[in-house]
């Protein structure tokens, strides 16, 4: 199954790791989310895994979707061709979360997270600057649209890529369940609170 699945070569490190999970184990059932609170052997991956999550959601992806639109507007693109530059920002995305995965073995986690997080942070105050001399100089509005492409890549290369296989990575077999379980909830109660929030903030 481990050649099928990633082809032709040794994996016996691989699999040494998946025998001493399953002697770990010693065919534990699935824990549930209060279990997962509960014990204290699992604290710090539950940390981790809320802090990883609340970045990605806090980090301002929300704020450049928000004003991406009138970006565009500024920078002359026509009304009815920003769904393209739009479907193009998506599609960036997407493209940036499939190359994290080729790259997220060579460079190592913490590195995609640190490296993507401070780009993302430089971006965004740039941002700051352009929008608002975006009215006094005619080719700044241009620089805010590569900045929020910048901002949409190291979104996807960094917290978009390397949050989906965290989860797996950092609980035995026995959490998983209800780690998937506690993530998606913070996912959802912050995307909940954010939206509700950010117009009265805007």
């Amino acid at each position: 199954a481990v050649k099928q699945l990633w082809g032709d070569g040794d994996h016996m490190a691989e699999i040494d790791d998946m025998m001493a999970e399953q002697e770990a184990i010693h065919g534990e059932k699935a824990k549930s989310v209060c279990d997962l609170f509960r014990d204290k052997a699992v604290r710090w991956q539950l940390i981790t895994l809320f802090l990883v999550s609340s970045c990605m959601q806090l980090i301002g992806a929300n704020m450049v979707y928000f004003y991406a639109y009138s970006v565009f507007i500024k920078a002359g693109i026509p009304p009815d061709q920003t769904h393209y530059v739009s479907l193009g920002v998506g599609i960036t995305e997407i493209l940036t979360t499939v190359l994290c995965g080729f790259l997220i073995e060579r460079a190592g986690r913490k590195t995609l997270l640190w490296r993507s997080y401070t780009v993302m942070a430089l971006a965004l105050g740039l941002l700051t600057v352009t929008l608002s001399l975006q009215d006094s100089i005619s080719w700044v509005p241009y620089c805010s649209v590569a900045l929020i492409f910048i901002f949409i890549m190291c979104f996807g290369i960094g917290p978009a890529g390397v949050l989906c296989p965290l989860v797996t990575e950092i609980f035995i077999q026995s959490y998983r369940p209800a780690a998937y379980v506690f993530n998606g909830v913070i996912n959802w109660i912050q995307l909940f609170t954010l939206g509700l929030l950010f117009p009265f903030i805007v």
